[in-house]
């Protein structure tokens, strides 16, 4: 499916970008791993090259604009083509407060964050895919971009920022053949080890399917994405809420 692309995948050594990480590189990709922890991201590119795929590591910081540069010109160089882009880093949040009770700064936080380095990663990688003709950026967001009833700060703006961003670049890369997509996921429990359907029942309450997402039921869904399979599919908000949020 992904045989002869050549993807990035920043925050690598975290749960969402290894599962997509280790997705595409199952699926054919050579995968490039960014992040800032060397021993994370070493764990699996480890995986991947155990299991017969191509990967490589290199540290870089998503908010140092020119690394990020560099990194998305060094792969179309030296690999021919930067075909997939996609950003799983996380961010800082507040929540389980009353936004009438939170600092602005605290509010903003997430918010600030998010689109920074959705930015920087998303155009580097325009930059190289306009040029070349064709590529696919793919952005992560949650389920908070959508809902009400949880105590979320300034994380629900952060996602929804995040999905207009999606929106609006994809309709100035377009015609140049680049695509760009945005995965929505819900709380994923494998994130955080321990977690059990106790302890989240409520975010499992507001669910169709009476379940969170897996990891690797996204991991497979940004390698899905990246592929001509969906090569119709750009501006898009692919929903894995599990029905929290009905489209």
């Amino acid at each position: 499916m992904l045989n002869g692309k050549n993807a990035i995948v920043y925050g690598a050594g975290g749960p969402m970008g290894g599962a997509a990480a280790r997705a595409m590189a199952g699926h054919g990709a050579r995968v490039w791993l960014a992040g800032r922890t060397e021993p994370k991201l070493a764990a699996v590119a480890a995986e991947i090259e155990a299991a017969g795929g191509s990967a490589e590591i290199r540290l870089v910081d998503v908010e140092d604009r020119a690394a990020v540069d560099a990194l998305a010109a060094e792969v179309r160089r030296e690999a021919g083509s930067l075909d997939i882009s996609y950003n799983a880093t996380t961010t800082e949040a507040r929540q389980n407060q009353p936004l009438v009770d939170m600092s602005v700064d605290d509010f903003l936080l997430p918010v600030v964050q998010s689109a920074r380095r959705q930015f920087i990663t998303a155009t580097a990688a325009a930059k190289q895919m306009t040029a070349q003709g064709s590529g696919v950026i793919i952005t992560l967001t949650a389920s908070a971009s959508e809902e009400t009833r949880h105590e979320m700060g300034g994380f629900n703006l952060a996602c929804a920022s995040v999905e207009a961003l999606t929106r609006s670049l994809a309709g100035e890369v377009g015609k140049y053949g680049v695509r760009v997509i945005c995965v929505r996921a819900n709380f994923t429990p494998e994130t955080i080890p321990g977690a059990e359907d106790g302890d989240l029942s409520m975010l499992i309450k507001d669910t169709l399917l009476g379940r969170l997402p897996k990891l690797a039921e996204v991991g497979q869904t940004v390698a899905f994405a990246a592929s001509d399979h969906s090569g119709a599919m750009t501006a898009s908000i692919l929903n894995l809420t599990c029905g929290a949020i009905p489209d």
